[in-house]
């Protein structure tokens, strides 16, 4: 049974990802200072994924649609990242937003509405 699973996924994987690069929109138009100021917010973050994940595609296009530049760290094939996922946010579970406070205190924000409703509250009143 895990094989079939398995021989699936290898099968949609492809499809998915082309569809993820056919489907993400552009992102936001910014001036160069506000781009700046997002960029600087962004070094905070850092989003654990794996790469065929829709949930996590949902987030990624969501990032691309803001103009964020979130660091992306494979938790499928890189065991230290994953690693980092499961004692730093208690789990292997993704999409994960690592969330970095102005106090060096660190968030784990799972479930991807919940990082995209995130995202857009940080980041979209930006554009105003």
């Amino acid at each position: 049974m895990r094989l079939f699973f398995r021989l699936v996924r290898l099968i949609l994987t492809p499809f998915m990802l082309l569809a993820e690069k056919l489907t993400t929109p552009k992102a936001l138009e910014r001036s160069p200072a506000e781009q700046y100021k997002v960029d600087l917010a962004c070094q905070q973050l850092a989003l654990y994924q794996f790469k065929a994940c829709p949930f996590c595609i949902k987030v990624r296009k969501e990032m691309a649609r803001l103009g964020l530049n979130i660091v992306k760290y494979d938790a499928q094939h890189n065991r230290h990242h994953r690693k980092e996922l499961e004692s730093g946010g208690g789990k292997t579970k993704v999409p994960c937003l690592r969330i970095e406070t102005s106090n060096n205190e660190v968030q784990w924000l799972y479930e991807s509405a919940d990082i995209i409703a995130y995202l857009q509250q940080r980041f979209a009143a930006t554009t105003d």
